[in-house]
């Protein structure tokens, strides 16, 4: 581990200066404008617990300061055609490009996951990026015929404002960037409050944003950062001045956000946490179901809103699937993530390993069996103590720990007879986020995917609960929040729609045939 460790600092090293990380980082901005006088936020990497370094959070007054300049922005911004909006993005997908190993690597230590999968979630930011670029020319409303004689109707999308982004620190940079790039094509300024977690992500795409603006001379306000503790967040979602508020994280935290929002007649859109199951059918491949359990299961360690936190396995291959399953997890390899020999990376801190430890617990006073055994790794190379090992426990699905979400690679595993049963079981928790079903029969993928099939916003046949396409709405029902986010139509929460009626004649037709003798 040694050697690794070694490799890793000297990689991020370079990783820092290119990103234009230093020691100390101004945490807000307004583009070429970077300030900020709060407490200093410092990061350190769960992969080695070392400082990678620190950024300033914003006071009160910057944050007036960067409403104010976001909101002038605005005027200049909805005015920009929505095709050289899109340009604008389209300049920003290829700074991405050029940067994406060095960002990747700056997600991989900051936040834990993968190398791989920081530079999936760079990719992730491109991929919206093309897709953002040509719904700019896509924007489209309705025309309607009239009740009316000599009358037009038609629907039109205007730009909304100034749109509040909170993300999580699981996936610190992808999440804004899904916003963002839909918010900047359909003509909004956008103000993003990142996870405190992992300030250093949002320092470095702001730090790429500016090469854009400075290049095409754009004015202050149109991409702001504003890092900080919850403080920041609330600011965000009292301000009438943001018309809507698009927030990521638990369910905790989201229905503080959509109450705050509401009571001002804001939007919110909330996509919040998941309790996802996979539904194992008796007819399932195995082969392919044992990799898309393990790796929603143990991928990111655990940590992304589409984890696989319970498989629902039919009775007569139960057993055959926990032995495979147990098997795998035998030959996971965990460690530096930065590592592409090792299948796990670390917690994101040591709050984290408590809440891991406790839910174990929690699901042996309980009743649960534990199959394959967790516990914190130590030793050389695991000095940041936010290693741990995956668990496998057998339970039942009315457990009170079952039924919440744990931020950590804890697997729940339990029998089914019938196929309404496993499905009553999976909808069975307050989270709707992602489900899937594995079954080469056709019936049960159609039932499973049918009104009275899972009740969830993700519903997959043969994948995995874990991963999403760029292509597709993402997000969930019940306490994941409801929102929508990315792909197909989402956009058009990003937008004010508007009823047009326009009358080309010379009389006046009113409503339910009153007239007016003048």
């Amino acid at each position: 581990m040694t050697t690794t460790t070694t490799t890793t600092k000297t990689n991020i090293k370079k990783s820092l200066q290119a990103l234009n990380i230093k020691d100390l980082n101004f945490g807000v901005s307004t583009g070429q404008d970077n300030f900020g006088e709060g407490a200093k936020i410092d990061s350190y990497s769960p992969v080695d617990g070392a400082l990678i370094g620190s950024v300033t959070s914003c006071s009160k007054s910057d944050y007036d300061k960067v409403i104010c300049t976001s909101a002038a922005a605005f005027e200049y911004w909805r005015k920009v055609p929505a095709p050289k909006r899109g340009e604008i993005v389209r300049q920003y997908g290829e700074k991405l490009r050029k940067y994406k190993q060095p960002l990747g690597e700056l997600v991989s230590y900051e936040m834990g996951k993968s190398l791989q999968e920081g530079l999936g979630e760079v990719q992730e930011m491109i991929d919206i990026c093309d897709f953002a670029v040509g719904l700019s020319r896509q924007l489209h409303g309705l025309t309607m015929h009239s009740e009316r004689p000599g009358h037009r109707m038609y629907e039109q999308y205007h730009p909304l404002g100034v749109v509040g982004i909170i993300s999580a620190f699981n996936f610190p940079v992808a999440v804004w960037c899904w916003n963002t790039a839909l918010a900047w094509i359909c003509g909004d300024t956008c103000i993003w409050k990142p996870s405190e977690k992992t300030p250093l992500c949002s320092v470095a795409c702001q730090n790429i944003w500016l090469e854009v603006a400075k290049e095409n001379n754009l004015p202050e306000g149109i991409s702001c950062l504003v890092n900080g503790d919850f403080k920041v967040g609330e600011y965000l979602t009292a301000d009438e001045n943001i018309p809507l508020v698009s927030a990521t994280g638990s369910t905790r935290m989201g229905r503080i956000v959509g109450q705050k929002v509401a009571s001002r007649f804001g939007k919110s859109l909330l996509e919040l946490g998941g309790n996802n199951a996979i539904i194992i059918s008796e007819s399932a491949d195995l082969d392919i179901t044992i990799i898309g359990a393990l790796f929603g299961a143990v991928g990111t360690c655990g940590q992304r809103c589409t984890s696989t936190r319970r498989l629902i396995i039919h009775e007569s291959v139960y057993d055959e699937v926990v032995s495979k399953l147990s098997n795998a997890y035998t030959q996971l390899k965990i460690g530096d993530p930065l590592d592409e020999n090792n299948h796990v990376g670390p917690l994101i801190d040591r709050q984290a390993v408590e809440t891991y430890l406790t839910a174990i617990e929690k699901a042996k006073a309980e009743g649960g069996r534990v199959l394959v055994e967790g516990g914190v790794i130590s030793g050389s190379g695991y000095e940041s103590g936010c290693y741990v090992k995956p668990v496998i426990v057998e339970a039942e699905n009315h457990y009170d720990i079952v039924q919440e979400e744990t931020f950590a690679p804890i697997l729940y595993v339990m029998k089914y007879a019938e196929l309404d049963n496993a499905i009553k079981m999976q909808n069975g928790v307050k989270q709707g986020l992602s489900s899937a079903i594995m079954t080469t029969n056709l019936r049960e993928a159609e039932r499973f995917l049918s009104a009275s099939g899972s009740d969830c916003g993700i519903a997959n046949v043969n994948i995995g609960t874990s991963g999403a396409e760029i292509g597709g709405a993402f997000g969930g029902e019940k306490e994941t929040g409801g929102g929508r986010e990315s792909g197909s139509d989402a956009w058009k929460i990003y937008m004010r729609r508007q009823t047009n009626t326009i009358n080309y004649t010379e009389e006046l037709p009113l409503a339910q045939g009153i007239k007016f003798d003048l």
